[in-house]
């Protein structure tokens, strides 16, 4: 039977304290960005040696990489995207259980102090770990939006439209995540948090589901739509 030698690290050990490295992490990214933390800080939060990041992760970059794909694996598995019941919904209140599933997502009180606050800094000043993050967890999403936004507009109009309606869609989600300070400060009556969640949500459907009642009725061959001009009233004699 093999022994372990003393000076050996026990693999729970090792596991222990990566995953003391990615909290610590997230914690420091949401509140100073990649480009401002520091090795040293995260390592003193987690209670670790400098060169276990090396030893885990490779270094800075590699461990923000882990973070943001860890704190998206672990939203994606909280709020999941697709309901287990997909297959019996129409498409709209597919949309319904996609535009909720995304604000609890970003206005989750628990879930925006780290990962919310992290993808914010990301979207402004984006890193690298981008690349992976699109590819493994924004991307899906997106497709899966894109499908219900084809089921519901038809096999007609051109993907690029399509894609379009969606950002659409995304985009109210957004920004009620983004402008809360600005929300708050307009109508301080209205707070645009998750005691609100089900009122947004609600709202935000019904919004878009309107819209793209009528959006067919565009024209479907990419040219603008004109506005009638308004006409102008004769000037005063």
């Amino acid at each position: 039977m093999a022994t372990r030698r003393p000076t050996e690290t026990p693999p729970e050990a090792h596991a222990a304290t990566r995953q003391a490295l990615l909290s610590a992490a997230a914690d420091v990214f949401a509140e100073c960005g990649f480009r401002n933390a520091t090795i040293r800080d995260i390592c003193r939060r987690a209670g670790a040696n400098v060169a276990a990041i090396n030893y885990h992760f490779g270094d800075k970059a590699g461990l923000y990489s882990e973070v943001l794909a860890e704190q998206s694996r672990v939203v994606r598995e909280r709020f999941p995207a697709r309901p287990a019941d997909a297959e019996s919904l129409s498409p709209e209140q597919q949309l319904a259980a996609f535009v909720r599933t995304f604000l609890q997502r970003v206005l989750s009180p628990d879930v925006h102090a780290r990962h919310g606050r992290i993808m914010t800094r990301e979207m402004v000043d984006p890193t690298d770990a981008l690349d992976r993050l699109v590819k493994e967890a924004i991307r899906p999403d997106a497709e899966r939006l894109m499908a219900i936004m084809r089921a519901m507009l038809g096999p007609d109009l051109p993907a690029s439209t399509i894609r379009l309606c969606g950002m659409s869609v995304v985009g109210q989600i957004l920004f009620y995540c983004h402008c809360q300070p600005v929300i708050r400060r307009l109508f301080p009556d209205l707070p645009a948090d998750a005691s609100r969640l089900d009122e947004l949500a609600e709202h935000i459907t019904r919004f878009s589901l309107a819209a793209l009642k009528h959006y067919p009725l565009a024209p479907a061959d990419g040219r603008t739509t004109r506005l009638p001009r308004k006409r102008s009233s004769p000037a005063p004699a």
